[in-house]
């Protein structure tokens, strides 16, 4: 028999891309508002792993990447991605999404995104809000699955977020410490 028992706090972890990189500084003073400090903020990356996104926001596009220093409930992960959506929403104009923005969360095992698309592999998490488990962390790496995003494939992408578990790591020892 299984025994029920609270899941661990997760590592909040929020990407955002865009044409303007301007942009990015107002949005990230948003989260931050909302969800404390950041512990690590990526590099840009240029976002040319698809054209799908280009008809509503333009051509290149930037990723770039926030981990937040506060540990959140898993929980918590549709209200946040809600939450999101609501500053998309507030960024667009005319209609179109300048910022697409994608919260999820790291774990030991795992790294975790929020959706609002539902397909074979992604979990209702209330909300109108689907989880998709997009890496796991296997024999030292992060592993993809037939289904992660090939931005979050990349190497630099992989790399930064082992910096985030990493940091998690970190955190999480400190938390049981108290």
């Amino acid at each position: 028999m299984s025994i029920p028992r609270p899941p661990k706090p997760a590592k909040l972890v929020i990407g955002a891309f865009l044409k303007d990189k301007e942009l990015f500084e107002s949005l990230a003073k948003e989260l931050i508002a909302e969800f404390g400090p950041v512990d690590i903020i990526s590099q840009w990356f240029l976002f040319d792993y698809t054209s799908y996104y280009e008809p509503e926001m333009g051509a290149p596009l930037f990723r770039r990447m926030l981990a937040f220093n506060r540990l959140i409930e898993q929980a918590n992960l549709s209200q946040i991605k809600n939450f999101t959506n609501e500053i998309e929403t507030r960024y667009s104009n005319n209609g179109k999404r300048i910022v697409n923005i994608d919260p999820g969360f790291m774990l030991h095992e795992k790294f975790v995104l929020a959706t609002g698309k539902n397909f074979a592999h992604r979990i209702y998490i209330g909300n109108n809000i689907y989880a998709d488990l997009t890496l796991i962390y296997q024999d030292g790496e992060f592993r993809t699955l037939p289904w992660t995003y090939p931005d979050y494939a990349d190497e630099r992408m992989l790399s930064f977020l082992k910096n985030v578990r990493d940091k998690y790591f970190a955190d999480m020892k400190q938390e049981y410490e108290k």
